[in-house]
């Protein structure tokens, strides 16, 4: 049985140890609010008093993009759910209480991988560990009356504070050390330890000792914890963030809000400056009275900034916001274009976006088979289905594809296959119902060719007979 200390649990990953202060970065860009309010991400002027500070931040808006951003990537990632094909699994009953409550939370499967997706994109990594209640039940069928069976737990990286690969001889490389901080309270903190051989759980006291709660076998053998990426890094269990350049353009997008509302509040409010025996008040209609002897050079005065760099400020405003939307490849989704973009230009920026959503959905794939595995492993059993997601996120602009179409009708090509071909391009735009556009594509196969225009012969002219006299 293993003894720990806290230098044992205390101690982090040298990995964890450079990007902790980034994932915090990362999650109060996401989250905003008053997370984004109280980091300190308004920067501070020189001579500013804490009150001041606090009051600037409390007048500062938040346009969150790092949000807007991710949650764009989401909404096309699941705009159709993935594929399944759960083979021998198909028929298991506590498969449907997985897929209605994966998480004995009440998330379903498809909602907790949406969730895992879009922690994966902040931090650029997290973990789903695959765990299982431990049964005091004999039989199968006991089990499932008591509902005891594999659940997933979503871990973000910060909560994983130390791992460790080992490379097997045929070059695979495989956990075999996992830390997992559990809980946090004042009084201390609860670590679950994951071995090859074992899982311990031990509980670190605020200012005391590290006590081992419990040791259990790992039956599994493995640890069954699979990291989910959204864009993979040269390092082993680090990933990516999608967030890491969109963040620091927002965070100077914040400041410069700041600005702007500090421009608009002195031109508007400029400072009187007076001595302290003229009586004066700011605001629309007030008196100044000041002594008869006043001299000229003391005579109050206002002063008031000029607004004239004002739109200096909101130029470079939308400077940053083209930048984020050219790093995320959503110029074209995000923006209203004062000038239409090419469509050259239009179907660059979309396959670009396609590209990346396409890398996302093959990382997601890979996870959930993962997953899966594990499930059937707890089962004591081995997952030989299969699971799809979407190969290709193609995104289009269906108001300017049907224009195209419709300016194409008019063209009168004497082909009946051209016109076929363009029917089903225009259903296809129109609609999305895989089983009704397959019953109108059928129609127009079997639909009787029209003739190709409105043409009739013209009687022919009877030749004048000219009687001989």
């Amino acid at each position: 049985m293993a003894q720990y200390d806290r230098e044992d649990l205390e101690a982090v990953h040298p990995d964890y140890k450079k990007q902790v202060d980034s994932w915090e970065f990362y999650t109060r860009s996401y989250f905003g609010g008053n997370e984004y309010k109280y980091g300190s991400l308004l920067h501070k002027y020189s001579l500013e008093t804490d009150t001041e500070y606090d009051m600037r931040i409390s007048s500062t808006p938040l346009d969150n993009h790092c949000k807007n951003v991710i949650e764009t990537y989401s909404s096309f990632l699941f705009r159709k759910p993935p594929r399944r094909d759960l083979g021998s699994f198909t028929d298991d009953p506590s498969i449907e209480h997985i897929t209605k409550d994966a998480d004995l939370d009440g998330r379903s499967f498809d909602t907790l991988m949406k969730d895992a997706s879009e922690f994966a994109n902040i931090y650029g990594h997290c973990f789903l560990m695959v765990d299982k209640p431990k049964t005091l039940v004999g039989t199968r069928g006991e089990e499932l009356e008591k509902d005891i069976r594999p659940y997933i737990s979503l871990i973000t990286a910060e909560n994983i504070t130390d791992w460790h690969y080992t490379r097997l001889p045929n070059g695979k490389y495989i956990l075999d050390k996992l830390i997992v901080r559990e809980d946090v309270t004042k009084d201390g903190t609860l670590y679950k330890v994951w071995y090859l051989d074992q899982v311990d759980t031990v509980y670190l006291e605020e200012k005391g000792e590290a006590k081992l709660i419990d040791s259990q076998p790992n039956p599994l053998g493995r640890i069954p914890a699979v990291i989910l990426y959204s864009q993979r890094s040269p390092k082993r269990g680090i990933g990516l963030s999608l967030l890491q350049d969109i963040a620091e353009l927002q965070q100077a997008i914040y400041n410069e809000l700041s600005e702007i509302e500090q421009l608009i509040r002195l031109s508007n409010h400029p400072s009187l400056v007076k001595t302290p025996g003229v009586e004066a008040s700011a605001g629309a209609g007030s008196i100044v009275l000041m002594p008869e002897e006043t001299p000229p050079e003391l005579k109050p005065y206002q002063l008031q900034p000029s607004g004239a760099n004002l739109d200096s400020v909101r130029e470079s405003i939308k400077d940053k916001v083209e930048a984020i939307n050219r790093i995320s490849h959503l110029g074209a989704v995000r923006t209203l274009r004062q000038q239409p973009s090419s469509g050259v230009a239009l179907r660059t920026e979309f396959n670009l976006l396609n590209s990346r959503l396409t890398s996302q959905a093959e990382l997601l794939q890979l996870a959930e088979e993962q997953i899966w595995d594990l499930i059937a492993l707890w089962q004591g059993k081995v997952f030989d289905g299969e699971i799809n997601y979407s190969e290709s996120y193609d995104i289009r602009d269906y108001s300017a594809d049907m224009d195209f179409y419709l300016k194409t009708q008019t063209a009168n090509v004497p082909s009946k296959a051209f016109k076929k071909e363009l029917d089903r391009k225009i259903v296809q735009t129109v609609i999305d119902d895989e089983e009704i556009l397959n019953e109108i594509n059928n129609e127009i196969d079997t639909q009787p060719d029209e003739p190709l225009g409105q043409f009739s012969p013209e009687p022919a002219e009877e030749p004048e007979v000219i009687e001989e006299e």
